[in-house]
């Protein structure tokens, strides 16, 4: 072999092990994981059944094979979540053999603990089954699926981030993180979100789901639903109140860049039926998904600023 065809191969072998951008981004979320599971005492993953709860479990699942990842899962449901969701969110957990622990808004709606909106949406009132769930499990450390892209104010966001007492973000007590080291030091009664998604991008979540051959619940590929427009968004005819005087219901081809609770979560005309069309489509969007289809962070400029520093996700 010649010093040329011997160099040739040594570079070719080198760029085989060279890491790509996903396999960077599903390493550091491994050591995201790692590292929770070795600092903190009893950790918790919120898991919906949606895109990035459902990537982030798959990469614990990853972090810890051939063990189960070493937490509890928990779900705050809204009592308006989509149905396919949810059975999503069962069958795999019973799949992994894993913990669940589901809040019910409803339940704290039915015993005057907290009053239905007067515009149905239910997504705020989700902050306080969730403070009271980490309370009462005593959780030291809450995986969220909150990625940099989403929302002016995820970006303002660490990986670790420290939540006091209440549960409420202040962003100037966010801490240093250089060279991936992680301050997970709380107070007692305090404790601490992490993002193991930050640096995650939309497009990115989508080439990973693609290349993982991970799967989803079915309302984020092209499907014909029953929908009317409200504040320029497709709003799911459901049963959480549905279209008022005026807002007239039709049948459309759509699916949804995210889910959520079905009165703040709208869908968008699409024809991506599989997650190779998605991937164009997202790739050519330029919107983020919440502003694009999140009634929720519509309510101010600093809405969902607001509702972090309260203790929301």
């Amino acid at each position: 072999m010649t010093t040329i065809d011997r160099a040739s191969v040594a570079s070719s072998a080198a760029a085989d092990l060279r890491l790509d951008h996903l396999d960077d981004l599903e390493a550091e979320s491994i050591h995201i994981f790692r590292e929770v599971a070795g600092e903190f005492e009893r950790p918790v993953l919120l898991f919906s059944g949606g895109k990035d709860s459902v990537l982030m479990l798959h990469l614990a699942v990853k972090a810890f094979a051939p063990a189960k990842p070493p937490f509890t899962l928990m779900h705050v449901d809204t009592g308006h979540n989509f149905p396919e969701v949810l059975t999503f969110r069962d069958e795999t957990v019973e799949r992994l053999g894993l913990r669940l622990v589901v809040q019910k808004v409803q339940d704290y709606i039915d015993d005057g603990r907290l009053v239905e909106r007067p515009d149905g949406t239910r997504n705020p009132l989700q902050t306080r089954p969730l403070l009271d769930g980490i309370v009462e499990h005593k959780f030291d450390a809450v995986f969220g699926g909150g990625r940099r892209d989403e929302e002016k104010a995820r970006a303002k966001e660490r990986v670790f981030s420290l939540r006091d007492s209440f549960g409420a973000w202040d962003p100037r007590r966010q801490r240093p993180e250089l060279w991936e080291l992680y301050n997970g030091r709380h107070s007692p009664g305090e404790h601490v979100r992490v993002f193991p998604l930050s640096n995650w991008t939309e497009l990115d979540v989508w080439r990973y789901i693609a290349r993982e051959q991970i799967e989803l619940p079915s309302l984020y590929y092209a499907h014909s639903r029953e929908v009317f427009r409200r504040d320029g968004m497709w709003l799911c005819a459901g049963d959480w109140g549905g279209p008022r005087e005026g807002e007239e219901v039709e049948t459309r081809t759509v699916r949804y860049r995210t889910v959520g609770d079905m009165s703040c979560t709208g869908a968008v005309d699409s024809t991506a039926g599989d997650v190779e069309a998605v991937i164009l489509e997202v790739a050519g969007s330029r919107l983020t998904e919440r502003g694009a289809t999140r009634a929720d962070d519509r309510l101010s400029e600093a809405a969902m600023e607001d509702r972090k520093k309260e203790g929301y996700f």
